[in-house]
């Protein structure tokens, strides 16, 4: 340790610097009260010379011993010191960060917005004040639509274009299922400028073209055919339709998707035979959010959002009902609500249910055997009954024939038995079934004693179209998009979806080779195009682009079609194509 020591001592000692060795010999001469002949045979300095540096250090001429060690990094920012001065003086004239970040950008110098206000707050500025319009810098800005109005709608004759020419293909279905009707049968709300009609045609108007929120409003506002359609001078915007979806109670829901299928039913696109029943989970994306936590699929977990309870007719696949006000705790009991409104709606419940191990309990199960409904669903495959079921001899087993053409697993065996259910009153028919691509037999129970264990079988496979359904409603239709934290916003938007969807199937199925299509095909083909309309005294006149597709069109006898349109004052609709 002292060998240490004195190693290291040496270095004060025997300095090799010459500012060091100056440094030592000030020390020893004005703080150790050493004398000048002494310092100078220990340092090598001349008497004379060590007498000089005194004087110089006592009068403050000597530089400095130590620096202070600055931090890492460059000392300067030239790029805020080149734009410095122009940012003060453009402050002066109200300038605002994002203007001064528009002109540093034009003049090739760009500052970011924060870089900007870092420099007026080192130098005092404080923020600036709301402006009017005339204080503001002259520079290009968005151009302001039309407010709607209905008093402001005209049908002069004109000659126009518009980028939403498909989406007057749906205006024949719109008349025959009277939109009139169904605004003023479920009592939705309106306004001298908006009638109820009207902004219920502007927000089907969206999901029609696949807009993914009601924001996106803005991309057709000073298109003059979204306008039409409505029956407007011009499209409502972003802030009247969403206070409007904000309005709608889920009593005018209900009675708008009755009126819906009052007409669907007399279009045969809605039977009363059998349906498809499913939830499906709409995540919300906000910072805060008080909503419960429902499981995903897509996303493998549980997360915050609004679950929403959807039914398909199992033969034309459209969807004809939706609740988004549903509480976890109540999930289970939505069947028999549904029920409950398709009796009230039609006098009788619906013949067949069809739906997913999890939507409902074996108490409900129950109930709706005391309604005389059909019901087919999964049971849950316990280990225990999953044991018994495979230690059964194979001549237990019977082969039957799936009536679904190209299944790869077509030939199945099957257990058909009755079996009771706790919390089931009376005997449920369990049908159990394997070689069905899966390692563990399929469990079905239903109440239908009387159909074959191939129908039902083949039946519950069907179920699989309202996931597709609900895929394309997501896909398409955005229907988690609809993100928001409150209940009556969602359900409005889902059941604007539903409408959308049978419009969809529709208009398919008078189309030859679209009629199973999904919506997105339909768009693509047929609705995403533009057009020229014409206005004349006693008619409006869509003239179609030529598309590869337009043959199918008029094999539909959409050139034929001659249909007065109550929203534009009784004016009659035709097309003709180029």
């Amino acid at each position: 340790m002292a060998d240490e020591r004195g190693r290291h001592g040496r270095f004060f000692s025997n300095p090799e610097l010459p500012a060091h060795r100056l440094y030592e010999a000030l020390r020893a001469f004005f703080l150790e009260r050493k004398t000048v002949p002494e310092i100078a045979r220990q340092l090598g300095y001349a008497p004379g010379t060590l007498y000089v540096h005194c004087s110089r250090f006592r009068k403050g001429e000597l530089a400095p011993f130590f620096r202070e060690a600055g931090k890492p990094g460059p000392k300067s920012q030239p790029k805020k010191d080149r734009a410095r001065e122009l940012i003060f003086e453009l402050r002066k004239k109200n300038y605002s960060v994002y203007d001064l970040h528009r002109v540093l950008r034009e003049q090739g110098r760009p500052l970011s917005v924060r870089a900007i206000w870092e420099i007026l707050r080192e130098s005092g500025f404080s923020r600036l004040p709301r402006r009017l319009d005339e204080e503001r810098p002259e520079y290009a800005r968005p151009q302001a639509a039309a407010v709607a109005d209905r008093r402001e709608f005209s049908l002069a004759p004109a000659r126009w274009r518009t980028e939403l020419g498909g989406l007057f293909l749906f205006v024949p279905l719109l008349v025959k299922l009277d939109v009139d009707r169904l605004a003023r049968m479920a009592r939705l709300p309106g306004t001298k400028m908006i009638p109820a009609t009207q902004y219920l045609l502007s927000m089907l108007a969206l999901k029609l073209v696949g807009r993914e929120r009601i924001s996106h409003v803005m991309d057709v506002a000073h298109d003059r055919g979204a306008g039409l359609f409505a029956g407007l001078n011009a499209i409502p915007k972003t802030t009247a339709l969403t206070t409007y979806s904000y309005q709608v109670r889920r009593e005018q829901v209900e009675e708008l998707l009755a009126g819906l299928l009052q007409t669907a039913r007399a279009q045969k696109l809605v039977s009363r035979r059998s349906l498809n029943l499913d939830f499906h989970a709409i995540p919300h994306f906000g910072q805060e959010s008080v909503l419960e936590r429902h499981y995903v699929p897509r996303r493998s977990h549980a997360e915050k959002g609004i679950v929403t309870f959807l039914a398909q007719d199992g033969e034309s696949r459209a969807l004809c009902y939706s609740n988004a006000r549903i509480l976890k705790r109540d999930q289970g009991d939505e069947v028999i609500r549904f029920a409950e409104f398709w009796k009230r709606r039609f006098h009788r419940y619906p013949e067949e249910l069809v739906f997913d191990s999890k939507l409902t309990t074996i108490a409900n199960l129950s109930r709706l055997n005391s309604m005389r409904i059909h019901f087919l669903t999964l049971r849950t495959k316990h280990p225990g009954v999953v044991r018994q079921l495979m230690a059964l001899p194979e001549a237990s087993w019977t082969r039957c024939e799936l009536r679904v053409p190209h299944r790869k697993y077509r030939f199945p065996k099957v257990l058909d038995e009755k079996i009771r259910l706790k919390g089931y009153d009376g005997p449920v028919r369990q049908i159990a079934a394997k070689n069905l691509g899966r390692d563990l037999p399929t469990l079905l129970i239903t109440n239908n004693m009387t159909e074959s264990a191939s129908g039902l079988l083949t039946r519950y496979a069907q179920r699989m179209l309202i996931e597709n359904a609900i895929a394309d409603g997501v896909h398409f239709f955005h229907l988690d998009a609809l993100c928001c934290g409150v209940h009556i916003e969602v359900d409005f938007s889902v059941a604007l979806t539903v409408i959308a969807n049978v419009l969809y199937r529709w208009m398919g199925r008078g189309l030859r080779g679209f009629e199973m299509a999904q919506s997105k095909q339909i768009y693509r083909r047929f609705i995403n195009t533009w057009a020229d309309v014409r206005i004349t005294s006693d008619a409006v006149e869509v003239i179609m682009p030529r598309r590869s597709h337009n043959p199918l069109l008029l094999e539909a006898r959409y050139d034929k079609l001659r249909i007065p349109v109550p929203w534009w004052h009784g004016r009659t609709l035709r097309f003709s194509f180029r």
